[in-house]
């Protein structure tokens, strides 16, 4: 196991091991354990030893003590491989092999058989380390169809997550921010004094506020047994489908959380990396697949994104000691970039985005700004609306970027079918659409009370529905811009012709028909296809 809601880390420093676990570490060490000629691989992190072994994994829970995970004896170690298997199996089927005792013969110490029990190990089968999406990312691999495979991994271990309805989650999570002031002030050579300070009224503020909120979500039904530990090191591609391991095995207080809380990590993550579209992808794609309340729930996203940031800077923080040269300043720039974002997350308009240093070096986009605005993207089946929408939402409102609002995903969702069924014709009756509009007038005015920006996606066709989508910015007091993407005919039918796998049923009928609708005067900007993404106007101020 890595370390409770973060990367790995070196091993545990020597005043948290309570037992010498050497000769069991040389036993799984030796290829001949394995019957094997060539070298077995050692990992090591705080709680954990694994070897890589042939086709097989071997991971030993270290004999250590820390305030949040306690394997000082055996008992805990078994109870702990267990857990680990039955929590992180059934999502990950064929990967965990079950748990292999350690045992005293009279020739040794043996892997398996008859015998005293000294050690238990997890049995996994062995992956391509390669194929974890932190090292995906790092190639560029996270592929528009990758992420859309990501978010289906994370919506299917939260449905099947126990429910944990009436958990404290506010003190929970009061205790990690306590935890991680108290070690950010003992390290004032690494976070300044006064930032520290600002982080924990922020963070304070912040988790005031949203206290009542969390109460109503674990009454709801939003708090469960969770994964804990869900960032892209602890994801693999096996047979070319993301899957969740690793998954925090040892303390259920610590698994246990909001359900937006263990998305926060994997948003977090992604944004760190300087991977904004992905983060917003994955948390879009969420938010489509999810019940409605969960938007209610977004007012506490920038607590949950800033607390992750800030427990990877403690975390990090406290492996620096094990870094020397080259890699110790790398190391502290990582700690230190964590540490900004984890302020800039709670104060988007304090903190530049541009000046927060990523992690893979790259260069980040402008700063997001820090209001919250409403935009709709018009035009005729085909000019490119979600194209636009999805460039543009990252760069828009807090991170990780604006909630889109797609009319072709919300007219599946009301019918009850998957993104990508064709439905029937009854499905696009007037009346039907009018609903449409009406459902995303609605989502958008509760994303937006939420102080989260928006993009609402749809043809717009008629200057009632233009009318009315900026009729919510003005009630929510909020800034509007209305965007309309205009293409030539020949392209339009290309497109749609062209398209696969889209929440999208219009082809190239639907688009000669869109063509002789009288659009009226259209008083958003206009732009040709895809060419102002870069630039398009910023909201006005909501009309009085």
């Amino acid at each position: 196991m890595t370390a409770p809601t973060d990367m790995p880390a070196p091993p545990a420093a020597p005043g948290h091991v309570v037992g010498d676990q050497s000769a069991v570490f040389a036993l799984l060490e030796d290829p001949a354990t394995h019957g094997l000629s060539e070298p077995v691989t050692r990992i090591d992190t705080h709680g954990a030893a694994v070897f890589l072994a042939g086709p097989f994994a071997y991971k030993v829970k270290r004999a250590v003590f820390f305030p949040f995970m306690d394997f000082s004896t055996l008992e805990k170690r078994r109870a702990a491989c267990h857990a680990e298997v039955e929590i992180s199996g059934p999502g990950a089927p064929g990967l965990y092999l079950g748990v292999v005792p350690i045992v005293r013969t009279p020739h040794g110490l043996a892997l398996g058989g008859a015998g005293e029990v000294v050690e238990c190990a997890v049995k996994m089968r062995r992956f391509d380390t390669s194929l974890t999406l932190d090292r995906v990312a790092e190639r560029g691999d996270l592929s528009p169809d990758l992420v859309k495979a990501l978010a289906v991994a994370v919506l299917e271990a939260h449905a099947a997550a126990p429910v944990r309805r009436g958990f404290d989650t506010a003190s929970r999570l009061r205790a990690y921010l306590d935890d991680n002031t108290r070690e950010f002030s003992a390290r004032p050579e690494l976070f300044p004094p006064q930032e520290v300070a600002r982080l924990a009224r922020l963070s304070e503020n912040a988790l005031a506020c949203i206290t009542p909120l969390l109460k109503a979500r674990s009454a709801a039904g939003f708090v469960r047994r969770c994964h804990g530990d869900m960032h892209l090191r602890n994801i693999v591609l096996l047979d070319g489908r993301p899957v969740l391991f690793d998954a925090i095995e040892f303390n259920d207080d610590i698994a246990t959380c909001d359900l937006l809380y263990d998305l926060a990590f994997l948003i977090m993550d992604l944004w760190q990396r300087g991977l904004r579209d992905e983060a917003n992808a994955v948390f879009n794609r969420y938010l489509w697949a999810s019940d409605d309340a969960q938007l209610d729930g977004l007012k506490a996203l920038p607590f949950f994104l800033s607390l992750r940031a800030g427990i990877r800077a403690k975390v990090e923080a406290a492996g620096l000691a094990h870094q020397h040269g080259e890699r110790k300043d790398e190391a502290e720039r990582h700690v230190r970039a964590a540490f900004a974002q984890a302020l800039a997350f709670l104060d988007p308009g304090h903190a530049e985005t541009g000046a927060l240093p990523l992690l893979n070096g790259a260069t980040p986009p402008e700063a997001l700004p820090a209001h919250t605005a409403l935009w709709a993207v018009g035009g005729l089946s085909g000019s490119g609306k979600s194209t636009w929408a999805a460039k543009m939402a990252p760069a828009l409102g807090r991170a990780p970027g604006a909630v889109i609002l797609r009319s072709d995903i919300e007219r599946k969702r009301l019918a009850g079918t998957a993104e990508t069924e064709k439905l029937p014709p009854d499905a696009y009756t007037p009346e039907a659409t009018r609903e449409v509009y009406a459902r995303l007038r609605t989502l958008a005015a509760r994303v937006l009370a939420t102080g989260h920006s928006v993009i609402v996606d749809a043809v717009h066709a008629r200057p009632d529905e233009r009318d009315a989508i900026a009729q919510v910015a003005r009630a929510a007091g909020v800034p509007f811009a209305g965007i309309w993407l205009d293409a030539p005919e020949g392209e339009l039918i290309r497109r749609v012709e062209a398209r696969s796998g889209d929440a999208s049923d219009a082809d190239a009928a639907v688009v000669r028909r869109q063509l002789s609708y009288d659009l009226g005067a259209i008083g958003w900007t206009r732009a040709p296809s895809l060419s102002t993404v870069p630039s398009a106007a910023p909201p006005s101020d909501p009309s009085p």
